[in-house]
């Protein structure tokens, strides 16, 4: 879909290289530029033969240039080619890319057409602009960190960089459209992209039920709080999601189970005083991870094992 379109990406670690990458599956042409010493996630661990698992995944499909900005020659090299690019990607704060003579206007002069999109923590203008950060702050001050917690109410770590990888898309998503729209203007533009901001306009759905109740946690019924939107335990100390919004779904489970008597109670709390949601958790408990697997497969009750990484890798749950 993107054949033909090129693009030069001098992002590190994880966004940018994670954007250019989906760009890479889409079919554009990647040039990688990393300098001197290579992008550091070469170094991260863990390794596959003395490289970093991170860089390898998102380096695939790329051609990698080492391009020393610092230099005048490296400057140059750039200058030369860029008339030829048609996206730029960069991850430096704030007037960076101006001091090594890679910045939106330098470079647009050369080649209106140039998509210039610098893909930064807090953005180009913001009161954190000029401020370090990584995956952990961002979720940390956006509130989405606040949405991950503990029976204690204490903040959990995904073992995902959500912040990182969402970011990384809203910039594929900006050069995506960015790119309809030279096709109708013939011009390129400049994307400034917070990875903060991508994260905040997920929880705009929290914001607004949290100004109008004062629930900070979103849906509420999303939230694992009711009996049709749950996750129980099984037999062998695994988990089933069970996610029966729909009537009809909850109707299918609870005559599947032979307990017609639950669907008044769709959306009751999954709370041990309540004498439905402890019948289900119960009925649940007796059987293993495997005989729920297959029940799900059996009529659609929106009913799936908790599968593993492994596991969901597999063969044997494979939706193929």
């Amino acid at each position: 879909m993107l054949e033909g379109v090129t693009v030069l990406d001098f992002t590190t670690l994880l966004p940018g290289p994670y954007a250019s990458s989906r760009l890479a599956e889409l079919g554009a042409t990647i040039w990688k530029v990393e300098p001197p010493g290579g992008d550091p996630a070469r170094h991260m661990h863990p390794q596959k033969k003395g490289t970093g698992i991170v860089f390898l995944v998102h380096s695939q499909n790329k051609t990698l240039l080492e391009i020393n900005l610092k230099t005048e020659d490296g400057q140059k090299t750039v200058r030369n080619f860029i008339d030829r690019v048609d996206v730029l990607l960069e991850g430096f704060r704030p007037g960076v890319p101006e001091r090594l003579g890679i910045g939106y206007e330098q470079l647009n002069k050369i080649n209106p057409r140039l998509i210039y999109c610098a893909l930064t923590g807090y953005g180009q203008s913001s009161r954190l602009a000029h401020a370090a950060g990584h995956d952990i702050n961002y979720m940390a001050l956006s509130g989405m960190l606040a949405q991950h917690l503990d029976s204690q109410e204490n903040p959990i770590l995904p073992s995902v960089q959500w912040a990182d990888l969402i970011g990384g898309q809203g910039a594929v998503e900006a050069i995506l459209a960015a790119l309809v729209e030279r096709h109708r203007t013939n011009q390129g533009r400049f994307l400034d992209i917070s990875i903060f901001a991508q994260l905040q306009r997920l929880l705009k759905v929290h914001t607004a039920i949290w100004q109008a109740t004062g629930f900070s946690r979103g849906v509420p019924q999303l939230t694992g709080a009711v009996v049709c939107y749950h996750l129980y335990q099984t037999s062998d100390s695994r988990f089933v999601a069970l996610g029966a919004l729909e009537t009809k779904f909850w109707d299918n489970f609870c005559r599947a189970l032979g307990n017609p008597q639950w669907i008044p109670h769709q959306f009751s709390r999954a709370d041990p005083e309540n004498s439905v949601y402890r019948e289900i958790r119960d009925v649940f408990s007796i059987k293993t991870l495997a005989y729920w697997s297959d029940f799900g497969h059996e009529a659609d009750y929106c009913l799936t094992p908790v599968l593993s990484l492994p596991e969901s890798c597999s063969d044997i749950f494979s939706p193929d």
